[in-house]
């Protein structure tokens, strides 16, 4: 199992039957290839769909039928197609349960930051902001370090997404939950030594009593 295969997974096993979820660009697109089995997820996008699936045979993709990050994606019994004032409407409204997006960097109190790097070129926010203001649960699947520097950090170093803290981050390394005290680490990867995790994480982790295993 490769780290985006684990880490999307993981991600997975939080979805509700019958819940509203939102999929950011990247690492989070993967999650709707282990939904539950049995189990109805609603997948959003912020350009206009709820019940979308996997990407369509080669030859069947419709230009109007694609996912946050553009890819193209089949359309489920029942789904829905509308325009991005009510796609807005439904995340700024609170009626978003769930929303899985990339990370930049995450801080000690669970801040994210995901939509920009000063300097460089980028379209846009995207829904990135109203997702993690709006959504009820929002979950960071991310990659613990990149090329060796932490993402998670003591302070941010870049814009911050939103001042609201995110509910959960899934790396390939474990899993953190924001506390008033700070971060704590509640699941570990298997093979992989809490000391390990400690030595990848800028910020201060607090070690759960409760400690386990990370499932996939």
């Amino acid at each position: 199992m490769d780290t985006r295969e684990r880490i999307a997974r993981r991600v997975a096993l939080e979805l509700r039957d019958n819940s509203l979820v939102n999929l950011g660009i990247g690492l989070p697109t993967l999650v709707a290839r282990y939904v539950p089995a049995g189990m109805r997820i609603n997948f959003q996008s912020e350009n206009g769909i709820i019940g979308f699936g996997a990407r369509p045979p080669e030859g069947m993709e419709d230009v109007h039928l694609t996912d946050a990050g553009g890819a193209f994606v089949s359309a489920q019994p029942g789904a829905v197609s509308f325009d991005s004032v009510m796609s807005f409407a439904l995340i700024r409204g609170g009626h978003i349960d769930l929303t899985v997006l990339g990370g930049l960097q995450v801080d000690r109190h669970g801040r994210l930051a995901n939509w920009i790097i000063p300097g460089k070129l980028v379209p846009g926010m995207g829904g990135a902001m109203d997702l993690v203001t709006g959504a009820r649960r929002v979950i960071v699947a991310m990659n613990h370090t990149q090329k060796g520097t932490p993402k998670i950090v003591e302070t941010l170093t870049l814009p911050p997404t939103a001042d609201r803290a995110v509910t959960m981050i899934v790396t390939e390394l474990g899993v953190m939950e924001p506390s008033p005290e700070g971060l704590v680490l509640t699941e570990v990867t298997e093979g992989v030594e809490v000391e390990a995790v400690v030595a990848a994480t800028d910020a201060p982790l607090i070690i759960s009593p409760d400690l386990r295993l990370m499932a996939s």
